[in-house]
């Protein structure tokens, strides 16, 4: 980074730093679920796959102008990481969208953390963890209306797992492009990857819908919104916010997703929905404490650059925290 960008960092730290780390996480994560709340609302100009190919068009660019990654340099085993890293966010993104087109984002949210969660109790190998996993089935159990899922559509369900499936995915080659690339220059290479994967699918499904001012703009506030001011915003408070207490804040993002889609898309929730999530969140605090606790006991830890939507990354029972990018 040369002097000019440090300059550049320094000043957005010092404009934003005023709200304190834990301000700037909810600031995150406010900007990331009502950025998606927006992209629900664009979806009938220009389709989910649409609004997806113009969010990561535009990420992909202000990234590239920003991180301005180096190219050359790296190994074949650097660029196939990338490229899974990529393929994942482009998989993750595509099926939360279609997710949320369907079904009300609050269910939607609390369904996609279920693969983190999976991938948390998974990789801790913990007895305590049954416990966290228990709760969670209780959730989906009541998201589900007492044992199936009619009141919710059965395709929205599913891209919402699917979606889960991965974001998991995406956590674990965030870390390993984190490993391989200074800064955030991984991320900035596979958010390339991503938007070119999903710009024929938005081409196909939406034409020159892509291309009228009113979609560019909503495509540019929803990249910006649920991309690059959060992965800011959260890089930010990361240096001086503790993993544990980064990772149980990024455990609420089902609920900040309830609030969003009830405020923009007047969404409202059922009791049994609201107590679903609840017990989600629950589930997905106590796995993170669990995670994060063994992680410092092992003094395992250091920030990854890239951008995981939430919680932690684990990996051989490692924890890290990792800024946001959905």
């Amino acid at each position: 980074m040369d002097a000019s960008s440090r300059g550049q960092e320094a000043a957005v730290g010092g404009r934003w730093g005023a709200l304190g780390p834990v301000g700037l996480v909810l600031a995150g994560g406010v900007s990331v679920q009502f950025g998606g709340a927006i992209a629900v609302s664009a979806m009938p100009k220009a389709g989910a796959l649409g609004i997806v190919a113009l969010r990561l068009v535009f990420a992909a660019l202000v990234l590239m102008i920003v991180c301005r990654p180096r190219l050359r340099g790296h190994s074949k085993a650097d660029w196939g990481t990338v490229l899974a890293f990529g393929v994942a966010m482009a998989g993750m993104n595509g099926l939360f969208y279609q997710s949320v087109a369907r079904i009300p984002m609050g269910p939607a949210v609390t369904l996609e953390v279920l693969g983190p969660l999976a991938l948390s109790v998974l990789a801790s190998r913990r007895a305590v963890n049954l416990i966290w996993a228990g709760l969670a089935l209780c959730g989906v159990f009541l998201l589900g209306g007492g044992g199936g899922f009619s009141g919710l559509d059965p395709a929205g369900v599913a891209f919402a797992l699917g979606a889960g499936v991965m974001w998991a995915t995406y956590i674990v080659f965030s870390a390993r492009t984190g490993r391989r690339f200074p800064q955030a220059d991984g991320l900035a290479l596979a958010m390339v990857v991503a938007a070119v994967l999903f710009v024929p699918l938005g081409l196909v499904e939406s034409g020159d819908k892509l291309v009228r001012p009113e979609v560019l703009a909503l495509g540019a506030a929803v990249a910006v919104m649920s991309s690059v001011l959060p992965y800011t915003l959260e890089l930010l408070a990361l240096r001086r916010l503790p993993a544990s207490t980064f990772a149980i804040m990024m455990s609420l993002e089902p609920a900040i997703a309830a609030v969003a889609g009830f405020l923009v898309l007047e969404q409202a929730l059922s009791v049994n929905e609201a107590l679903a999530i609840s017990l989600v969140i629950a589930a997905s605090m106590g796995a993170v404490r669990t995670q994060v606790g063994r992680g410092q006991g092992r003094k395992a830890g250091g920030v990854v650059s890239g951008s995981a939507p939430e919680a932690v990354l684990v990996e051989a029972g490692e924890s890290v925290p990792e800024p946001s990018g959905k």
